[in-house]
């Protein structure tokens, strides 16, 4: 297999992984109608999925390291759509929690293993980590739009099925394709002649500290706007008439359009560096989370759009930050310790976005609330170093 087909299947993997995790969050509208629950209810039976999603992540990274990295993504293809196919078959809510609990820890196996493949790469990082983050997020934006197709049309366990199905025969194909021997081993970040920042251990300390606090706090952030946005704008935009098909659609634009604001950041980080573009976003989107609790209608969803195209604009960063800072020697285990971060901080956003919908809070407390995240973050990256341009010259000594 050559090395840029097994980058396709990565960036495949990628569009399942969201795809996945953003099934339910929809399909809950239709399910709880349909097991005669409330909407709050139904959600709290996902949290099982995105807690498997945080704690695999370790274990996941740790195989990584010992196992071929493309015979785990094909057992993460087969794994993924085994356990969809059987929250298809799901008659209760036992049955169901099982089967979001096992996709959350095959969903888990993507990130430490497909990244590791990415940094690797060498050549223009910021570009390789931005189209791959785009396959992402358009996993987010075919799940919303395909799960509201499906979940109105056929029934919210075709929603499941369908892409379970699909996930499947990817994987075997993979298998397949993988017993020719993996691709011959790329270039590490740094190895091809284009030194990175040389750093001091407090400057690096500095950075690893402002990834944790983004991390921590972006995951929140990250998922609460996701995982909400099928809801949010069922109730906004529902004086318009809109059905759950039109709901997933409308979630499905905003989750499309804003997948392509991560290539612009890729090149600015390449080229000035995380400072001036981690600063300029936070400013940006803890205003506009603040914004989104005034408004309604339509006016809510052309906001919606803009938050998450900021949000999703920031993805390549955290990890672009440590292949450009940190020494090699430690970069596995800061983005292990990143993603720990970043998926158990989110993992917590289901029951508290139920929380908030039983107490009849709403989204005015819940994107308030985000807005102050953002804040916060965007006074940790006051502390990143500025960018300096280096020589060709210049190694990478500390």
């Amino acid at each position: 297999m050559s090395r840029n087909e097994a980058l396709q299947f990565i960036n495949v993997a990628h569009f399942f992984d969201h795809f996945f995790l953003l099934i339910f969050p929809t399909a809950a509208l239709a399910i709880a109608p349909a097991w005669g629950m409330s909407f709050a209810d139904v959600l709290l039976f996902g949290t099982p999925l995105y807690a498997m999603f945080a704690l695999g992540t370790l274990p996941a990274g740790w195989l990584g390291d010992r196992v071929d990295r493309l015979t785990l993504i094909a057992v993460f293809f087969l794994g993924c759509g085994a356990s969809s196919i059987w929250i298809s078959l799901a008659s209760g809510p036992v049955s169901m929690t099982v089967g979001l609990a096992l996709l959350g820890l095959f969903a888990a196996i993507y990130h430490p293993v497909g990244l590791a493949h990415i940094t690797q790469i060498g050549l223009r990082t910021g570009r390789a980590l931005a189209i791959n983050g785009v396959f992402g997020n358009m996993g987010l934006a075919g799940a919303a739009v395909s799960t509201g197709v499906l979940a109105q049309n056929f029934g919210w366990q075709s929603a499941f099925a369908l892409p379970g199905g699909i996930s499947v025969a990817i994987g075997c194909i993979l298998v397949l394709r993988n017993r020719e021997g993996p691709p011959t081993e790329v270039l590490a970040a740094g190895d091809e002649g284009l030194p990175t920042q040389a750093r001091s251990r407090r400057t690096q300390w500095t950075v690893f500290l402002v990834i944790c606090i983004a991390a921590l706090f972006g995951g929140m952030v990250f998922n609460m706007v996701t995982l909400s946005l099928p809801k949010f704008l069922n109730e906004r935009l529902g004086s318009e008439g809109l059905d759950l098909a039109w709901i997933g659609a409308s979630a499905g634009l905003v989750f499309a359009i804003a997948a392509f604001a991560q290539l612009p950041v890729g090149e600015l980080l390449d080229r000035i560096g995380a400072r001036p573009v981690f600063l300029c976003l936070l400013a940006t989107e803890s205003f506009l989370l603040f914004t989104l609790t005034l408004v309604t209608g339509w006016a809510a969803f052309t906001l919606a759009l803009l938050v998450v195209t900021v949000i999703f604009a920031g993805i390549p960063m955290t990890t672009w930050m440590v292949g450009q800072y940190l020494d090699a020697g430690v970069r596995s285990r800061a983005v292990s310790v990143e993603y720990v971060l970043s998926l158990g901080v989110g993992s917590a956003a289901v029951p508290l976005i139920a929380f908030l919908q039983r107490a009849e809070l709403g989204f005015d407390l819940q994107f308030a609330g985000l807005a102050v995240l953002s804040a916060i973050m965007f006074a940790a990256g006051l502390f990143l170093p500025r960018h300096r341009r280096a020589l060709p010259h210049e190694t990478t000594t500390d």
